[in-house]
């Protein structure tokens, strides 16, 4: 049996400090996030301040007799901040002040979107209906409402779990159907397209057939099973499943809030001459400073050693968080940069010229960890001839062309949706024949590997890309 008792042990661990943690989270934060992150700083450290006049931090003040060396670096770094935000901002004054009154009077025209739930809550005010039981379950029902307008759950379940007669809430989904958008409170798909059918004068139509006999079969185009069993020309039954998929299976879907975002592009690629260069996009950065009221504190002789003390460490905490920002936007600069000189085809000709790029590569030439680039590159977007990107984008793996190139993931998935778009509807390309064409082009790729970036791209397989009209 092993001795049981208390040992020493030494082993080393690296131990990431507060300051260290602050510039991988700044390198690492997006624009909006860093943003706050500042706001933050600026609310929490009182030498901090934004947009700070044009004079030096040493002038016509006497330096702290007890940390002299200290200050002067931080005059130093001050003068070296201004000089580099002086540098990046290249923008044309005139021109920003277009693009903000731009922005405000977009900003100001803006409107608070209408719910589902209001929209048809403002229908049932305007019924004359003097139920109140009936007001209030049609309510009930509006509540129950998934986002694409459909209820997910059955009336019977409804009445059982709320106490509500079955009869009751069958008249108010009745009045809740009738509202726009059409199709509205449906208990189901096959319910959604009914009432959307019924609505047009399409009850008795081959499409009403199809959708409430056949759904399943034709959500997987089949349509020669269908043709035979209605016992129709399978022409009928391509154009009728066409009619069909004009109808909206989610009824609500504009009332759902967009998930797009405006995105301002931490670098701008412009050609100057017959070069392409990265510039920073500063105009959404504040520009920090250290205040030289606290300089003037620390320059009185009858300051207080503990107000000294803490106005030193609130000077350095500032310092650290001016000098993150910088290496930030030095990073990002330089691994943009080498991202353009890898990209020069890309930005030439189009995203079909991409060209595989790992992070290993990029590293190495900055001069920086791998977990560097990953974390400068997270968020972060860039403003191209062809389109605003991530950074991330630019990095995929690639395949090799028969002549010796090398061509990315994406160039690849390219050339697949453009064979797609191009093939003829009625005999569409299955993955084997994609694998071949793009043999053809000099791409050589399984036919596993083209259903997956087929995949990737949303496109569904041949045999439910096929028409019969």
């Amino acid at each position: 049996m092993a001795d049981q008792g208390l040992y020493q042990t030494q082993t080393q661990k690296l131990a990431i400090g507060p300051q260290m943690q602050q510039s991988l989270q700044i390198l690492q934060a997006p624009t909006l996030e860093l943003r706050q992150i500042i706001q933050q700083e600026i609310e929490i450290n009182p030498v901090l301040e934004l947009e700070a006049p044009e004079v030096s931090l040493d002038d016509a003040v006497p330096n702290d007799p007890d940390d002299p060396d200290d200050f002067d670096s931080i005059a130093q770094m001050d003068d070296e901040w201004r000089d580099y935000w002086a540098q990046t901002r290249m923008v044309d004054n005139n021109r920003r002040s277009d693009d903000q009154e731009r922005w405000q009077y977009m900003m100001d025209s803006i409107v608070a979107p209408t719910t589902l739930q209001e929209h048809l809550v403002t229908q049932l005010r305007t019924l004359d209906i003097t139920d109140p039981n009936l007001v209030a379950n049609t309510e009930f029902l509006i509540g129950n409402l998934g986002d694409d307008g459909l209820l997910h759950s059955r009336l019977e379940d409804l009445s059982l779990t709320h106490a509500i007669p079955l009869d009751d809430l069958i008249a108010a989904k009745k009045v809740l159907q009738s509202f726009d958008p059409v199709g509205i409170g449906a208990e189901d798909l096959r319910e959604c397209l009914i009432i959307q059918l019924e609505r047009l004068g399409k009850k008795h139509s081959l499409a009403h057939r199809l959708v409430e006999q056949h759904l399943e079969d034709l959500a997987h185009k089949r349509y020669p099973i269908m043709a035979r069993r209605l016992g129709v020309p399978i022409e009928q039954v391509s154009r009728a499943a066409d009619f069909i998929g004009t109808l909206d299976p989610r009824p609500a879907q504009r009332f759902t809030v967009s998930s797009n975002t405006y995105v301002n592009p931490d670098i701008i690629v412009e050609k100057q001459g017959k070069e392409w260069v990265a510039v920073m996009n500063n105009d959404h950065l504040p520009n920090l400073r250290i205040s030289n009221a606290y300089k003037d504190i620390l320059g009185q002789v009858g300051s207080s050693q503990d107000v000294r003390q803490y106005i030193r460490e609130k000077i350095r905490g500032g310092k650290f968080l001016i000098r993150s920002i910088h290496q930030r936007q030095q990073t990002i600069q330089k691994i943009a940069n080498e991202i353009i000189g890898h990209q020069r085809e890309f930005l030439e000709t189009g995203p079909a010229h991409l060209r595989p790029l790992n992070m290993a590569t990029v590293a190495e030439s900055v001069g920086v960890h791998e977990t560097t680039v990953s974390r400068a590159i997270s968020g972060k977007y860039i403003a191209t001839p062809h389109g605003v990107f991530e950074l991330k984008f630019f990095f995929s793996h690639g395949v090799r062309t028969e002549s010796g190139e090398d061509l990315s993931n994406n160039s690849v998935k390219n050339a697949i949706a453009e064979l797609i778009k191009n093939e003829l509807k009625t005999k569409p390309l299955s993955d084997d024949k994609l694998a071949k064409l793009l043999d053809g082009q000099g791409i050589k790729v399984a036919r596993r590997t083209v259903a997956k970036y087929r995949e990737a791209l949303n496109i569904l397989p041949s045999h439910l890309r096929k028409s019969f009209s």
